[in-house]
């Protein structure tokens, strides 16, 4: 089906289905190319819907890059909803394009960003939708090269017979020199152009690795199967990073984050033993001040967003941060800027900061202990003592936060229920703190996940809970959480 054929079923179908608006393009600050005279065309790909990849920074980055460049162009494409897959598949419609509409099986490359592994099965819907084999040794080089990359890539092997090529580390780097191999080597057939990319560092060729196993299903040896391809693939890395994004795409519909992100530091060196993110995006590094504020005034003038993100792994850890705030309230305190730094660290969060956050209390104060016991605190790598956690709950209530917001993981390695049933306690302790500031109108909200052993971290081989043990400790918390507050 050709471009023209496609936009002509979507006026058809659209008004059929739950929110058209995640199928329509059109946003303001999208990028539209002349596509007969661009050389090299990428399809950016986020496996899950419009809703939530529009809100994914490692996408736009990727898709500012690529448009900067005046002989390449990248487009983007999400997941489609139920309803508008079953009217797809229905009518022959093939996955597309939001931009231009053009069928995906057009582009010269089909990019994933994969963050986490529940998106592993929705990459293969969408190939499939794409009209192309799901299997990457049945895709020859007239199909879009499908590469991935992404945190959840750094444990690639689920997914090995499905891509071409994973990038391991980050993509800012890697992905134009990818591109810069496939239009030399566009003439040439898919092996011989994966044979040239094997080269370029943090480049992962499934193909060219042959792997054995233990009787009992471990991996013994894997074992390069071509001379181009490294015995070892090593992390790629970006020295400094790149200029931050700054004309955001402005969403039709709802989306999980309505704000404008930026990221004002990369890695971390805290060490928490089940963090993944912190063991991997190391070396840190910090971006200026003076390039965030620049960056804020263009987003303001370019989005009209209203929320502002100061974005990393641990916000209060950035050497700047009192500076950053401080000159942030001179120049934009009149605009009624929110800013949110949706990380930080109970022990490096000080009053100084509080203070300069103090116009920006709309949506709470968010900490995350993790664990509610200095055991399990120290467990896991995360050295807060119970007395520094209410104190710092203490000096939030004191300036006229009314909602602190607690982020808990259960199922930590050598947990017992009565680290489960302190997450309670411990809430309860930090409402009656903002209780004595805010009476009844002080509020603690809770968060918990579980967790999920992660590769490349200290953890990476402790068990997970089973079920049945999950949901014995997500009752016993219910239990404990009823009740007014």
């Amino acid at each position: 089906m050709e471009q023209t054929e496609i936009e002509t079923t979507l006026e058809r179908i659209l008004p059929r289905v739950a929110k058209p608006g995640r199928y329509t393009g059109g946003e303001y600050n999208q990028v539209v190319r002349d596509w007969a005279a661009t050389d090299y065309k990428v399809a950016l790909a986020f496996p899950d819907i419009y809703d939530i990849g529009m809100s994914n920074l490692g996408l736009m980055i990727l898709y500012d890059i690529i448009n900067k460049h005046r002989n390449l162009l990248a487009e983007r494409v999400y997941a489609p909803w139920d309803d508008m897959e079953t009217l797809m598949r229905q009518r022959g419609l093939p996955l597309f394009s939001l931009e231009t509409k053009h069928p995906i099986r057009k582009f010269d490359m089909l990019a994933f960003s994969l963050p986490y592994e529940q998106l592993f099965t929705n990459i293969l819907n969408m190939i499939d939708l794409a009209g192309m084999p799901v299997r990457s040794a049945e895709r020859d080089a007239t199909y879009p090269l499908v590469i991935a990359g992404g945190h959840a890539c750094y444990n690639p092997e689920p997914m090995v017979p499905f891509i071409d090529v994973f990038v391991i580390g980050e993509g800012e780097e890697a992905i134009l020199k990818i591109i810069c191999v496939m239009r030399a080597a566009r003439h040439l057939d898919r092996e011989t152009q994966l044979r040239y990319i094997a080269q370029i560092e943090g480049c992962y060729v499934p193909r060219f690795y042959d792997v054995t196993y233990h009787d009992d299903g471990t991996i013994k040896a894997i074992t390069p199967n071509m001379p181009e391809a490294p015995p070892k693939v090593l992390k790629t890395i970006v020295p400094v990073m790149p200029p931050p994004v700054t004309d955001f795409i402005i969403p039709f519909i709802e989306t999980v984050h309505n704000r404008a992100p930026i990221e004002i530091m990369r890695g971390c060196t805290r060490g928490c033993r089940f963090c993944h993110a912190g063991m991997v995006t190391r070396p840190v590094r910090e971006r200026p001040v003076e390039e965030v504020l620049d960056a804020m005034e263009q987003i303001l003038e370019k989005t009209g967003y209203e929320e502002i993100a100061l974005l990393s792994l641990s916000s209060s850890d950035y050497t700047n941060v009192l500076e950053l705030t401080k000159k942030i309230g001179e120049r934009f305190s009149h605009l009624g800027l929110n800013i949110s730094l949706p990380s930080l660290r109970i022990e490096s969060v000080s009053t100084q900061l509080m203070d300069n956050l103090g116009d920006s209390r709309r949506g709470g104060f968010t900490l995350a202990p993790e664990a509610a016991t200095e055991r399990m605190r120290n467990t896991i790598n995360k050295f807060v003592t119970h007395e520094e956690l209410l104190e710092t709950a203490r000096e939030i209530y004191r300036r006229n936060w009314r909602t602190i917001k607690l982020y808990f993981m259960i199922g930590h390695p050598y947990e017992t229920l009565e680290d489960v049933a302190a997450i309670a306690d411990l809430a309860k302790q930090v409402l009656a703190e903002g209780r004595k500031f805010h009476g009844k109108k002080a509020s603690v909200n809770v968060g918990v996940s579980t967790f999920i052993p992660k590769p490349h971290t200290p953890f990476q081989w402790e068990p997970m809970d089973d079920l049945d043990q999950v949901y014995a400790k997500l009752d016993l918390l219910r239990q404990a959480f009823r009740g007014p507050g």
